[in-house]
């Protein structure tokens, strides 16, 4: 490997190489820094652990093995029932219930309120209407009204439109709510867009639906993604609202874990329990996994101007 040749001074000499010093490998700082991130990750990376482990073991070994222990024998059987054969009260077919009925949730309220939020953030952003901060105080005011104080309200519009206990009740409380949080994202990412492609489009004729189609949408992939995750995260974890606004045939998936996992009779099968929550919590995780970088992309992007 050749020498790096030193430097030559502007009288002809020879100096040394400049610049910042270099930081040491292992200086206090770098330790301090990777030890705290070290634990953080332990202290999340733990409980996961017992739960793979734990849902991978027949309930003999668990009884009478330490939970931090790898599985002896390996088997799915724990897996299979959560999903299949598990007992919610009088129903004894797991989850693979609660997960379609999460499914017929998410999808039509994740659509829905993100094709309106968006257009309400493109509005607000580039379309200067009368009332138009008003609007956009109002939907900032309500994403910090707390959700308890609206339950029994929405209980009773549900009931008199007919739509108490239906999905698609469900999927109108979630489209609702949340609106307010994505119009603000979908509002500050619009305006960070450069505003001379909104005027030369203006200019050249178009109008509110083809600026939209044609010039928004096709640079708004970041934020789309970022609300999709937030939409989908949020909505499949909930429990409030399924629990209330459902009954038993249409609960989802996470009121059917806490349905198996909170059952009193027969004996507490902690396999079957791991496994169950693994499964419910398997979407938003893969989905996390698949979009990780356009979700960081697309908050950074959103937080520039607003």
């Amino acid at each position: 490997m050749a020498a790096v040749a030193p430097a030559a001074s502007s009288a002809g000499g020879l100096v040394g190489p400049s610049g910042p010093r270099p930081r040491r490998t292992f200086s206090r700082r770098n330790i301090f820094i990777y030890g705290t991130l070290f634990v953080v990750a332990i202290y999340y990376l733990l409980p996961l652990y017992v739960m793979v482990v734990t849902s991978l073991k027949g309930m003999p070994e668990i009884r009478f093995g330490n939970i931090f222990s790898p599985p002896v024998e390996i088997t799915f059987e724990p897996w299979v029932k959560a999903w299949s054969t598990a007992c919610t009260g009088l129903n004894c077919d797991g989850l693979s219930r609660g997960f379609w009925n999460s499914v017929r949730i998410t999808v039509p309220s994740v659509f829905l309120s993100i094709a309106i939020a968006s257009v309400n953030g493109y509005a607000l952003a580039n379309w200067r209407f009368k009332g138009a901060e008003v609007f956009f105080t109002v939907l900032v005011v309500g994403a910090f009204i707390p959700y308890q104080v609206m339950l029994y309200p929405i209980v009773i519009v549900l009931r008199e439109i007919g739509l108490y206990g239906s999905l698609w009740g469900l999927v109108l409380v979630h489209t609702i709510f949340g609106m307010p949080i994505l119009t603000l994202l979908f509002r500050n990412y619009f305006a960070s867009l450069p505003e001379e492609l909104f005027k030369a489009a203006r200019v050249d004729g178009a109008g509110f639906w083809t600026i939209y189609l044609r010039i928004m949408l096709p640079m708004s992939l970041p934020i789309f993604v970022v609300a999709i995750i937030l939409q989908v995260t949020g909505i499949w974890n909930d429990f409030l609202f399924g629990v209330v606004y459902t009954k038993p045939d249409t609960y989802p998936m996470t009121v059917q874990l806490n349905n198996i996992v909170n059952a009193v009779q027969g004996v507490k099968e902690y396999n079957v329990n791991m496994a169950a929550t693994l499964l419910t919590g398997l979407v938003p995780l893969v989905i996390y996994f698949v979009s990780g970088k356009l979700f960081v992309r697309g908050i950074a992007a959103g937080a520039v101007k607003g």
